[in-house]
């Protein structure tokens, strides 16, 4: 069977002094990526497809866009894979201490049961 010759786009990632905190805002509101954030910061580097979430493979593609274009992640392409690593230093950079805030925030949310009880969230 021929290989595609179709090439997968160019990864973007913002320069440092791009990176928006509202758009890095927006990318941390969500609970899968705050998911994939938690492994990254355990972690160096990881490939995409091995992050414990349950979405789509679609889904997870988009989660990881919006990662990197916000400037969180960056990615890289190794033969068919792709590989994630938070920019952790291009965050404290911008943003000292934004995301050690936001991911203690996180965990406490994460801990804490919602007003009224379980059945409340």
């Amino acid at each position: 069977m021929p290989r595609s010759t179709r090439r997968r786009p160019t990864l973007t990632h913002p320069a440092t002094e791009e990176i928006d905190l509202f758009d890095v805002l927006h990318a941390l509101a969500d609970p899968t990526r705050m998911t994939i954030v938690r492994v990254l910061r355990a972690e160096s580097e990881r490939a995409c497809g091995t992050f414990p979430v349950d979405v789509a493979p679609s889904t997870l593609s988009h989660h990881f866009k919006v990662l990197r274009e916000s400037g969180v992640i960056s990615q890289r392409e190794e033969a068919n894979r792709r590989f994630s690593t938070l920019r952790t230093a291009d965050l404290e950079q911008r943003f000292p201490a934004l995301l050690d805030t936001v991911l203690a925030a996180h965990a406490r949310v994460g801990t804490t049961p919602a007003p009224g009880g379980e059945d409340a969230r």
